[in-house]
């Protein structure tokens, strides 16, 4: 059985959308998931089955970088 994508129709193999942070901030690249993923663990919240998923699924919408 093969597990449908629950992203829009069209919209694999677009590249993510890149945003700029200060250099302070972030020092190397790290996707939308990856910092939710932080942030949670840093609260004391702990990861459910689909957390995985979710990240990966944010990751490959929304990076953060810096220069």
């Amino acid at each position: 059985m093969q597990k449908k994508s629950r992203e829009k129709p069209g919209t694999e193999g677009r590249e993510p959308r890149r945003v700029r942070l200060p250099g302070f901030l972030v020092e190397e690249e790290i996707g939308l998931g990856d910092a939710v993923k932080r942030v949670t663990y840093a609260m004391g919240i702990k990861p459910c089955g689909g957390c995985e998923e979710r990240a990966a699924a944010l990751n490959r919408r929304v990076r953060f970088f810096s220069r």
